[in-house]
């Protein structure tokens, strides 16, 4: 696996953009990165984010035959070949899933962050890529999406940047990059005065960005996903924790989600949980193959609590716990109930988990981050139990 210090040495070297009706950012940003740059960071492919006007602009501005300035920056710097075709302009949809002229109404908005978000999940999922996000193109909230998907879906990898142009460059329609020989253009204002692309700067400024994405549940990795969703993801992995139990329900609410447990499990989780709001310090586990009764009393308490007016003499819990419990059985039944856990939140259960160290088994949570109560669909509509 390559350096994530150095994305240039990458096997699969991707600039996404995102693009309005200036797709002078493109050209702009790959000359940044492949000439200006020490060490380049020359772009094996390029992909784009764009309005269905933006890329029209791509396609006669940058990929046609003539002016085709794509192909004229790589001739003009000697490039190798990158792989930018119209393939590779990714159209956003507006909320009725059409090629969208512009972002305008909330719908709008929400449409295109789902598809900025989908499209960095995805060119995120090669284990072999190195990902360069440019925020220089397109209205203000589509550079503001894509650098957000970032945080949430970049790695170590993975860059983030604005391209900065000298004046009166900035913005000219007739610039594209500066050329290696003389080209002359004309300012905009009402001198029209002459002016040397050779002539202009452009400069590369990297943004550094935290990455959100160890926070995710593999699921939302692997599959298509809500900008929405991925936001509340971050927010329940970085959130104050905060655990409740319902025993009667057989459930608790952590990271901001129900999680049903199997009795056995929720009464190991109460177990430490009371423990934490009494205040008392981590219990060492009973010794390997040697039952110990106290143990055992301790958890079939709670889970009396829990299976109530059920219990039976042919209960197998109780049946395995007759003569006590001993480190084997506590060790797996810690493990199982973590395990659990995992499936359920991802990488935010880690608060939740019984932990396993020098002090003896515990849950590491604050006092006030544990309560018991009945748990409805909204937490706002708990009640103590």
């Amino acid at each position: 696996m390559p350096d994530p210090r150095h994305p240039e040495r990458w096997p699969r070297r991707i600039l996404l953009a995102v693009t309005g009706l200036s797709p002078q950012v493109v050209t702009e940003t790959l000359y940044a990165l492949a000439v200006r740059r020490d060490p380049p960071f020359v772009p094996t492919e390029i992909a784009l984010v764009t309005t269905r006007k933006g890329a029209e602009h791509v396609r006669l501005d940058l990929l046609s035959q003539e002016p085709g300035w794509f192909h004229r920056l790589r001739r003009d710097y000697d490039l190798p070949e990158i792989a930018f075709d119209e393939s590779r302009i990714h159209v956003i949809r507006d909320a009725a899933g059409r090629p969208a002229d512009d972002i305008r109404t909330p719908a709008d908005n929400e449409a295109a962050a789902d598809f900025i978000a989908e499209t960095v999940r995805s060119l995120t999922t090669d284990p072999d890529s190195a990902l360069h996000v440019s925020i220089a193109g397109g209205r203000k909230t589509m550079g503001y999406y894509l650098g957000y998907a970032l945080s949430l879906f970049g790695r170590p990898q993975d860059r983030l940047s604005h391209v900065l142009v000298t004046p009166p460059f900035e913005s000219h329609p007739q610039f594209f990059y500066p050329t290696p020989e003389q080209r002359i253009i004309h300012s905009l204002d009402r001198h029209s005065t002459p002016l040397d692309c050779s002539q202009a700067e452009v400069t590369l400024a990297e943004i550094p960005f935290v990455s959100l994405r160890h926070g995710f549940d593999d699921r939302l990795l692997r599959g298509k996903i809500h900008f929405s969703e991925a936001v509340a993801a971050a927010r329940r992995a970085l959130g104050p924790p905060s655990l409740v139990l319902d025993l009667a329900g057989r459930k608790i609410r952590a990271a901001d989600q129900i999680v049903p447990l199997a009795p056995a499990r929720l009464a190991l989780l109460s177990l430490f949980a009371r423990r934490v709001l009494a205040g008392e310090p981590p219990l060492a586990g009973p010794p390997k193959h040697v039952p110990d009764s106290q143990w055992a009393e301790c958890f079939l308490a709670e889970y009396r609590r829990i299976r109530d007016n059920e219990m039976d003499g042919c209960d197998a819990t109780e049946q395995a716990l007759r003569d006590g419990m001993d480190g084997d059985y506590l060790y797996q039944a810690v493990s199982k109930l973590n395990r659990c856990l995992e499936e359920a939140l991802g990488a935010a259960a880690e608060p939740y988990k019984v932990k396993h160290d020098s002090r003896g088994y515990h849950l590491d949570l604050p006092r006030k981050a544990v309560r018991y109560a009945a748990i409805g669909e909204n937490p706002d509509g708990e009640e103590a139990s």
